[in-house]
């Protein structure tokens, strides 16, 4: 009881600090606030004023110190209030506002495409105390959109590189590309920065670093100190990317700040979650997802961008994204799916190195269909072990593992083209000889020339092979005129996947 007497007197002494008369000559000079009075002793501070509350100034109302009870009444307002950075000065950056203010276009359709996204980023960035400038950088990168591939195969909206991507967790397989995942794109992003800020103690060489790389703005700080030059963004020796990448960032966030001031539409972006995160449980087809949630197949794929791939693995995407209102609609159209499997297609792998026509007879489908679905170009061969996709059949019950699904690759090597084609034989030339002088097998060899694995050839002798071309234009044999592919062969290798770049982490890229 005594506790509850004391919060009873609390609230009304509160009560009555707030009825002092706003009129008061003095309240527009005063520094007090609604703070414990600096008497109280820092370790044991007064829960209860001493003296009636003051109003709070509108001076002290814009202090970061004093937070603000009306909530932002929109997207763009609760980014103007987390702006944190300093301002960069240069002259690029006004030849930059009048590049974007003079394509209104071109603005309103790039906010409009960042409304799906919005909310989420500016969520993370104030969970790690970030400034939300950085929430504007996806419109510098990439114009926010989320299938973007620059020229050096930078990709997604926040346009990671493959090792770039690789370094910070971001799966690049045969089934999906988290370099374009929204969540996990920009957890990497925003680690990436933070990890850039605490090596250089500055936002503007953070972000340099981002775009040029950490590696070539630490090179560039050095030059500059031991030529007794300063080291800040403006002064440093860069690309000519590089300068004017903060200055872009500059001009969105200046026109972001005062959109009247420059003209500029900034669409309604609410202040609340576009999309929620919805689990997976089982395999299931893209269009079975979009219809069960009542959403079109573009704006599924704009929510889920790293998916490139017509089914959905649960064991490597265990969550998807959907608009805030659909997420429901999915979840209780499903409990009353029951029209058979949710999968057409499962992942086969390659037991052997084989031709695409020999590996799609093998899995039921046509050359052209495999070809299509897992992105083989032509005059290639399926290396052993590689994961492929196709039809799954009412025979096949488990789900792909997930193994499989975060792992999964296709490694292809170039068909060897080959000639039928004649070369003489030298004196005590056998069918081991050429076959070894040539590096095919004997018993090749034999066969092409209908003869035991151990014969010999009289010298001049015209002895048929199957070369391939570049051996055969130099073997100085006549050719004929059919010509076969060999379904084996050494050749130089390719993949489906990017290459990744060794070493530090870099963001040198363009589009």
């Amino acid at each position: 009881m005594k506790l509850l007497h004391v919060i009873f007197l609390s609230g009304l002494l509160w009560l009555t600090g707030c009825a002092t008369n706003g009129s008061n000559p003095d309240a527009s000079s005063s520094t007090a606030t609604a703070t414990a009075p600096t008497t109280a002793t820092p370790s044991t501070p007064s829960a209860i004023p001493k003296g009636p509350l003051q109003p709070i100034t509108a001076a002290q109302a814009h202090r970061s110190g004093v937070a603000s009870l009306t909530p932002p009444a929109d997207l763009w307002e609760r980014i103007r209030r987390g702006f944190a950075m300093p301002d960069l000065q240069h002259e690029l950056v006004q030849d930059r506002e009048q590049w974007y203010s003079s394509r209104p276009d071109y603005m309103l359709r790039m906010t409009e495409r960042s409304s799906k996204y919005l909310f989420h980023i500016v969520e993370e960035l104030e969970r790690r105390g970030m400034p939300t400038e950085l929430a504007l950088l996806p419109y510098i990168e990439s114009a926010f959109n989320p299938q973007a591939v620059s020229s050096a195969k930078a990709a997604g909206m926040w346009q990671f590189m493959p090792a770039t991507g690789t370094y910070f967790d971001l799966k690049q397989n045969a089934f999906r590309d988290d370099r374009r995942d929204v969540l996990a794109s920009t957890r990497a992003a925003l680690d990436y920065l933070q990890k850039l800020y605490g090596m250089f103690g500055d936002w503007h060489l953070a972000l340099a670093a981002y775009n040029w790389g950490e590696g070539s703005v630490s090179r560039a700080i050095a030059r500059n100190q031991k030529l007794g030059l300063g080291t800040s963004y403006n002064e440093l020796n860069m690309p000519a990317e590089t300068r004017l990448y903060v200055p872009k960032l500059q001009a969105v966030k200046n026109i972001v700040a005062n959109p009247d001031g420059f003209r500029a539409e900034l669409p309604l972006i609410e202040n609340h979650p576009y999309f929620q995160t919805v689990d997976i449980q089982r395999d299931m087809d893209v269009e079975l997802v979009a219809k069960l949630s009542g959403v079109g197949l573009k704006d599924f794929r704009a929510l889920n961008p790293s998916l490139h791939k017509p089914v959905i693995f649960a064991a490597g995407t265990p969550q998807i994204l959907l608009p805030w209102d659909n997420a429901k609609v999915f979840q209780r159209n499903l409990q009353a799916y029951d029209q058979g499997q949710y999968a057409s297609w499962t992942v086969w792998t390659a037991p052997r190195t084989l031709s695409v026509s020999e590996a799609a007879q093998r899995v039921g489908m046509s050359e052209a269909a495999l070809r299509s679905l897992n992105d083989i170009p032509p005059r290639m061969l399926i290396k052993a072990g590689s994961t492929l996709m196709v039809p799954r059949t009412q025979a096949v019950q488990e789900d792909v593992a997930e193994r499989v699904a975060d792992n999964g690759q296709i490694a292809l090597t170039p068909e060897i083209v080959t000639r039928r084609t004649t070369v003489r034989a030298g004196k005590r030339d056998t069918v081991a000889s050429i076959a070894q002088r040539y590096k095919v097998s004997a018993a090749s060899v034999a066969e092409w020339n209908d003869v035991k694995l151990g014969a010999a050839f009289k010298a001049g002798q015209q002895v048929v092979m199957h070369l391939p071309v570049r051996a055969a234009t130099g073997s100085g044999g006549k050719s004929a005129a059919t010509t076969r592919k060999s379904a084996h062969g050494a050749g130089k290798e390719s993949t489906s996947q990017p290459k990744h770049r060794g070493g530090t982490p870099s963001k040198v890229k363009r589009r």
